[in-house]
């Protein structure tokens, strides 16, 4: 086990890699500690430079509703009010 910082590309690629060989490390073991602690770091360096805001409320409604089918007299069902569904 030679974990280090992440800190270019090329370190989060090579941890990328290693996480894929390691993948199935049981917990308790070393490679499982490793997988565990590699998770870690790719995560604080794909948090830094890969960040993921949150989308807009009333989009993601947009989006999900899209995705499973359903229309505005569906969501009106769900909120209650069909004015409210149109202002959505």
């Amino acid at each position: 086990m030679n974990l280090k910082p992440i800190r270019t590309r090329k370190d989060y690629q090579q941890a990328l890699d290693r996480l894929e060989v390691i993948f199935d490390g049981k917990k308790g073991t070393d490679e499982g500690d490793e997988l565990e602690i590699l998770g870690i770091l790719i995560e604080q360096y794909e948090n830094k430079h890969f960040p993921i805001d949150l989308p807009d409320p009333i989009e993601a409604i947009k989006f999900r509703l899209e995705q499973m089918g359903y229309t505005q007299t569906d969501l009106a069902r769900v909120v209650g009010l069909k004015s409210r569904a149109s202002e959505i």
